[in-house]
């Protein structure tokens, strides 16, 4: 699964999620920096891309056009590049069956 974080994620955070999502990238590293969110959905559908934010506007985007890409909305509030680094490492399994399950189109990480 590849992830592509949103403008509110730190590209720093990329290298530390090879391992696991192996060619996810954050926005700006693919030159849509300032985008807006219906660009950066329809990149991420056409890539096959899931979407890492922490707003709710592509869960919102979501639910008016549908699936894909899949949504991985962080909940976490405000915190560091290594905890969200251990959040999306640590639900490698929940973010794989998100990939699976064709009736759920965006998970929330807490």
């Amino acid at each position: 699964m590849k992830l592509l974080l949103d403008e509110n994620l730190s590209r720093r955070i990329i290298p530390f999620l090879q391992e696991n999502y192996a060619c996810s990238t954050q926005v700006v590293l693919v030159g849509l920096e300032r985008a807006d969110d219906k660009t950066v959905w329809k990149y991420a559908k056409k890539h096959d891309f899931t979407i890492v934010t922490k707003d709710s506007d592509f869960y919102e985007l979501s639910l008016v056009f549908g699936y894909p890409p899949k949504i991985i909305w962080i909940k976490s509030g405000n915190t560091t590049k290594e905890s969200i680094i251990q959040l999306l490492n640590d639900n490698k399994e929940k973010i794989s069956a998100l990939s699976l399950d064709k009736d759920i189109s965006c998970i929330e990480l807490y």
